[in-house]
């Protein structure tokens, strides 16, 4: 796809907050006719610009009361001990997110989990037998100001 332009950009947070838009309604928001707006949006598909659609949901609701954000140093950065972090961490649920990180540590997890029994039990039996793991510091979530989907508009 050529670079994207504002209008893909305004159909692309139209969908962040409304998901279940149809295309005429998206299509008025953006200022388009229903054609050339359900064009772009296939090919905003098809580039890869639009990873696929998800519900939104409650994390408390469906049951995952704690979330966890989880700060991890490496004892050592071989490639062996990066690369088997990475796989093992990639294949746990309680994982929504993990990202490499500059600074102090290496690695940030965002983790949801039931309770803190449930953490407890994720990092002594998840966590600890990857092995390599240097250091371990969590900070828990009591308190949610602002949590979004949407991108910043550039224009």
């Amino acid at each position: 796809m050529a670079e994207m332009d504002q209008k893909d950009r305004q159909i692309i947070r139209a969908l962040q907050r409304e998901g279940r838009i149809t295309n005429q309604d998206l299509a008025e928001l953006v200022n388009l006719s229903p054609s050339p707006c359900l064009r772009r949006l296939r090919n905003l598909e098809k580039s890869g610009a639009i990873q696929g659609f998800s519900a939104l949901a409650d994390a408390k609701t469906y049951g995952l009361g704690l979330e966890v954000y989880v700060r991890i140093r490496l004892e050592k950065h071989h490639e062996d001990v990066v690369q088997n972090f990475e796989r093992r961490v990639s294949a746990m649920q309680e994982v929504l997110e993990c990202h490499m990180m500059t600074g102090q540590v290496d690695y940030q997890l965002r983790v949801l989990v039931a309770g803190l029994d449930a953490y407890e039990n994720f990092i002594r039996n998840k966590i600890h037998p990857i092995g390599g793991v240097g250091s371990i510091e969590t900070s828990f979530v009591y308190g949610t100001v602002k949590k979004t989907a949407v991108f910043p508009d550039l224009g």
